[in-house]
């Protein structure tokens, strides 16, 4: 993985249906007006937010974004503020303002937790983390925080529509967090530090193991507990991964050590 996975949402078509169709009528002074529409004047709340609908379906995110936190500003009781809270989070994410998106559907959520849009909320944060991810070689934090967003996501709402989307990302993000495990792991054998190579592969397998890392890190184990002299571990190891994994590479190279190293073990 060289860079962020990029992945769009399904635009939350429910929150703009009903009475926000009528926005035809902007259209004709709208496009001069950009500043204009984000100074502060007191408005009604349906062309307040229709003018952000309008602004997020030309793609202009950003100004989008500042409009639906206005809705909910100037009218913070009004059911609009509660549309507009989740639509600024969709519009911060349509920019690529991850951080700004992640906050806005927190704070829609500890507003309204038990509201019908609330996965659509969870899966923007999750979303938000997922598209920071960088390559192995860097910290893996943002990583560890989409894996476990996307985990809530599943264990809250298991039959949603964002549900599917979220176990075959975390598939992936796994497989990062292993790879991340796999390449500390070999740099520790290649200065000779066994013990700390092994709990980095062990780490693989047990937190893992469902990954493609998985029969890397068992043949690597091999390596690591015969360096280690402990030849009755390195044996166990290319056990499973023979079971498992019987016509890969890594096996044949686990039981080339095994018979060069420890015949009798």
């Amino acid at each position: 993985m060289t860079g962020p996975m990029m992945f769009t949402p399904l635009r939350p078509i429910g929150l703009a249906l009903g009475a926000f169709a009528a926005i035809a009528t902007l259209s004709a002074c709208a496009g001069n007006k950009s500043k204009a529409d984000t100074q502060y004047v007191a408005r009604d709340v349906s062309t307040l937010y229709n003018t952000a609908k309008y602004r997020l379906d030309r793609g202009q995110y950003k100004l989008a974004a500042a409009l639906f936190d206005e809705v909910e500003r100037q009218h913070p009781y009004s059911p609009w503020a509660r549309r507009a809270q989740l639509m600024s989070a969709f519009s911060y994410y349509m920019n690529h303002d991850y951080t700004e998106a992640i906050s806005a559907a927190q704070r829609f959520l500890a507003i309204h937790p038990g509201n019908k849009d609330a996965s659509y909320a969870f899966y923007l944060i999750a979303i938000s983390y997922y598209e920071q991810i960088a390559d192995i070689t860097r910290d893996q934090k943002i990583t560890q925080q989409a894996r476990d967003s996307l985990g809530e996501l599943i264990r809250r709402f298991p039959q949603s529509r964002y549900a599917a989307d979220a176990r075959l990302k975390l598939d992936l993000v796994d497989d990062h967090l292993a790879g991340k495990e796999m390449e500390i792991g070999r740099f520790y054998q290649r200065r000779g530090q066994w013990l700390a190579a092994t709990i980095r592969f062990r780490n693989v397998i047990d937190g893992y193991q469902t990954t493609t890392h998985a029969p890397e890190a068992l043949e690597r184990l091999v390596e690591s507990y015969l360096a280690l002299g402990i030849p009755e571990e390195a044996k166990k190891a290319a056990a499973v991964l023979g079971a498992n994994y019987p016509g890969s590479k890594w096996y044949s190279q686990a039981y080339k050590l095994i018979r060069e190293h420890a015949p009798d073990a």
